[in-house]
């Protein structure tokens, strides 16, 4: 697919902010949408250091952007120059997509409902309501997650980590926020093969599932085949996790779908048009 090369004075700028940013694949995932969509709109990575957040807030208000995606390290950081939150946002702690809207500066997350697009686009698989469910990671990402399952109505989330003290803090302030019932613990806590055997569904936001040379943070022998392994790390698109479970025969879910369901929902705030998900994921695979 061709991304319009032709900017004009109508052209409106959207974009993603971050230190590092070259990493970031959402200038072509957007882009593509944009130019199926036949929008005159471009997305632009800004590469903005710490000092710089606020006067780079201040500069795309005042030049009539019309919104930013956030990455690190910024997301938590940039809510005090923001005029409002939304729910999500306030959950997780942390925005991933701004809106110039008028004098309001809006922040919101949409790695949270982006995580629950992706698991309902497969016809046959759906957020496990009122079940148990096991998150591993307690990171940035794993924040996100816990709110969407939270706010879908699970039963019950048990958070495992590396270091123990970062999912038990973890699992506290989610469960006071939420009033989901929620445990913290090690990946070699001994209760842990027993909770990831009663739950439909295991969620890895660790990035160690990148790595083949590394162990699994899970036993495939604790894998039941009616659990659903979702991995939202995308590269490789089939981790090994995601290769161990299936051989349990349990159904997989790769990165990609959340990478695009989180973009896509800020695609439709700013343009107000909804965008054509199968462009922005083909755009991610070239």
């Amino acid at each position: 697919m061709q991304i319009r090369s032709m900017l004009t004075g109508h052209t409106r700028v959207v974009g993603v902010i971050g230190d590092p940013v070259e990493h970031s694949r959402s200038p072509q995932m957007h882009n593509a949408a944009l130019a199926k969509a036949g929008l005159d709109y471009v997305y632009v990575p800004f590469h903005v250091r710490p000092d710089d957040l606020a006067h780079a807030i201040a500069g795309f208000k005042a030049v009539n952007v019309v919104g930013i995606n956030v990455t690190l390290p910024h997301k938590q950081a940039v809510i005090p120059y923001l005029t409002s939150i939304s729910r999500e946002a306030e959950l997780v702690g942390a925005v991933n997509t701004i809106t110039f809207v008028d004098d309001e500066i809006q922040g919101d997350n949409t790695d949270a409902p982006g995580v629950l697009k992706a698991l309902e686009e497969n016809g046959n698989i759906s957020v496990p309501v009122g079940e148990d469910v096991v998150v591993l990671g307690a990171g940035g990402s794993a924040r996100a997650v816990v709110v969407a399952l939270a706010l879908a109505g699970v039963a019950s989330i048990t958070i495992a980590n590396r270091t123990v003290e970062r999912a038990i803090s973890l699992a506290e302030e989610m469960q006071q926020k939420t009033d989901i019932p929620m445990q913290g613990m090690g990946l070699t806590d001994a209760r842990l093969p027993a909770a990831v055997r009663r739950s439909l569904l295991l969620i890895n936001t660790a990035t160690a599932s990148m790595d083949p040379t590394q162990p699994l943070l899970v036993s495939a022998d604790w894998l039941q085949p009616n659990t659903i392994v979702y991995d939202i790390v995308y590269t490789p698109p089939v981790t090994p996790l995601m290769k161990a479970a299936a051989e349990r025969g349990c159904q997989t879910l790769g990165g990609i779908g959340m990478l695009v369901h989180q973009g896509a929902i800020a695609f439709e705030k700013w343009t107000g048009v909804t965008p054509c998900t199968e462009a922005m994921r083909h755009a991610l695979s070239m």
